[in-house]
């Protein structure tokens, strides 16, 4: 579908939608999206959606930036009487590529704005709370892309993570936020699968979707500072996958961040640098599909990225292929990604040399070790 078409289709969408749309769940103050937050001169504005007798309506709020830190946000979840508060961090800076001394993980991929199933996932196994608080220790948490996109709680799920990600540090524990197909499609501007929720909000706030993950808010600079693909153990993660041409190139993780970092919010899709072309096109870590296409991939392929990056597994979400995680390849390489919204959540806990596939109940299945 060309952009001019998708964005017509996404206008007529809003405009239906903002006359048929049902009130969302909320936390009991009648927010339904946000808060969002945009820098604008010296103020710091927050915005927020809130639904009163079916009527929406914009929360405006504004802070001096050199009294940022006073801010305290409040966002909804999908339970009425469960909200939770984030203060905005300090400073933001680009993710580190390598970890190591790394024993213990919980992977999740894909949630594409599903809170619901996001938090049951969590909270069943361990990593937070019933309040929403870091309860996995020093454990790892990876989330390998696509949390944006088709869901409606999409603000709602990056607020979550954003949050976690100072708690868990606090408590010896780390969050990393890989990014998809679907995050980078957004901050350049594709947004043919974002909900139609998310464009009314847009229209209230007189600003452009686009606009709202721009470089001028908290959200839009968050997403910069993080990667396409991380080496955490023995493993290495990204959304998609490696190629076979991008096994060719050699490049060493912090070379493949380095490189596509610069072109997360272009919007032109003219890339002077033939390596960079190849990472933004369907053979990049965050678009490639040849591991589980009906071609698919050589032994020889898998072992070279594994040789290449000295690991021993590589974990992708990006295409589902079983309402389960799935490992091939001898466990070579393990698949995340499946259909939360269609109830089938799982995701992939890993203790030491144990792989164990587990249900939103706590249920675990050992599945390689």
């Amino acid at each position: 579908m060309k952009r001019s078409v998708a964005m017509c289709v996404l206008i007529v969408l809003a405009v239906f939608f903002m006359s048929n749309r049902t009130v969302d769940k909320t936390s009991g103050n009648g927010q339904t999206d946000g808060p969002y937050v945009i820098y604008k001169n010296d103020k710091v504005y927050t915005y927020s959606i809130v639904e009163d007798n079916g009527t929406y309506k914009l929360k405006t709020d504004s802070t001096l930036q050199s009294q940022k830190e006073s801010i305290r946000l409040t966002v909804a979840t999908d339970k009425e009487d469960l909200s939770f508060e984030v203060a905005l961090k300090k400073e933001l800076q680009n993710e580190k590529t390598d970890f190591s001394g790394v024993n213990k993980m919980f992977v999740v991929s894909d949630i594409e704005g599903e809170f619901k199933a996001f938090r049951q996932l969590l909270q069943g196994n361990n990593v937070i709370d019933e309040k929403l608080n870091w309860t996995f220790g020093d454990g790892h948490l990876v989330l390998t892309g696509d949390f944006v996109d088709r869901g409606n709680l999409v603000t709602e799920v990056l607020w979550l993570i954003y949050s976690l990600e100072d708690k868990a540090k606090a408590a010896g524990g780390y969050v990393h936020f890989v990014l998809g197909n679907h995050e980078i499609m957004n901050l350049n501007n594709d947004l043919r699968y974002v909900h139609a929720k998310y464009m009314q909000s847009a229209s209230l706030m007189n600003e452009t979707y686009f606009n709202l993950y721009s470089n001028q808010t908290e959200l839009g600079r968050w997403l910069r500072t993080k990667n396409v693909t991380e080496k955490i153990g023995n493993i290495l993660f990204m959304h998609a996958g490696i190629s076979d041409v991008v096994n060719y190139m050699e490049l060493p993780v912090n070379r493949i961040n380095k490189l596509v970092r610069p072109y997360y919010g272009d919007t032109t899709y003219e890339y002077k640098d033939p390596k960079v072309e190849i990472l933004y096109s369907e053979l990049g870590p965050f678009w490639y599909r040849g591991y589980y296409g009906k071609q698919k991939p050589s032994i020889t392929q898998i072992d070279s990225t594994l040789s290449f990056y000295r690991v021993k597994h590589i974990a992708t979400g990006h295409t589902v292929i079983a309402d389960t995680i799935s490992v091939l390849f001898n466990g070579k390489l393990i698949n995340t990604d499946v259909h939360h919204a269609k109830g089938h959540s799982e995701a992939l806990l890993i203790e030491g040399k144990k792989f164990y596939r587990v249900r939103s109940n706590g249920e675990k299945f050992l599945i390689l070790e």
